[in-house]
């Protein structure tokens, strides 16, 4: 059964090791939350969403965030729609390494236009370092949206999710290349 979508989007997690991306992803995937040991390499999830009538496939890369599997994640950067930066805001060094490693990483290995989320991880913990408003301001020297989550509550998980596809969608320059290559 061939089936049809009105956009398909490759959406990329990436951050240090430890900040729950693939607890965000399982959760958003599965709606479920477990501890989950450290991604090695890169694992994938395909989800349909519909968005405003649309039917939006997803296909969401959770990378490794060791130092020793940088290399192999450099390949998934390409064709890459969308990118969620986490980092856990109990951990100042995960919000640090954003921008001294990360955006750098995915700003040198994108092939294409993407739309970028900043994302605090672990907003049910009371531990906080990172404030929400480093975050945003943050997001904003970066030119990226931003969100806050809870990978172990859900709190703002599917919704991060649901904002980036949709600005992705009105992002002319990201929506003519998808258009082309459904």
């Amino acid at each position: 059964m061939d089936i049809t979508y009105d956009h398909k989007f490759k959406l990329l997690l990436i951050g240090d090791s430890d900040v729950g991306k693939s607890s965000i992803l399982l959760r958003f995937i599965d709606d479920v939350f477990e501890h989950i040991h450290s991604t090695i390499g890169v694992d994938f999830k395909l989800k349909i969403l519909n968005i405003n009538g649309k039917k939006v496939k997803l296909t969401i890369w959770d990378t490794a965030g060791q130092e020793r599997f940088r290399t192999l994640t450099a390949s998934y950067y390409r064709g890459v729609d969308g990118a969620i930066l986490v980092y856990d805001i109990t951990n100042r060094n995960s919000f640090e390494n954003l921008q001294n490693i990360w955006i750098k990483e995915l700003n040198m290995y994108s092939t294409t236009p993407s739309v970028k989320m900043l994302v605090g991880n672990k907003i049910d913990q009371e531990s906080r370092v990172v404030t929400r408003d480093e975050g945003k301001e943050l997001a904003q020297s970066l030119g990226t949206m931003f969100f806050e989550c809870s990978a172990k509550t859900k709190i703002g998980v599917s919704n991060a999710f649901e904002e980036l596809v949709m600005k992705i969608i009105d992002s002319p320059e990201i929506s003519d290349i998808q258009q082309n290559s459904i």
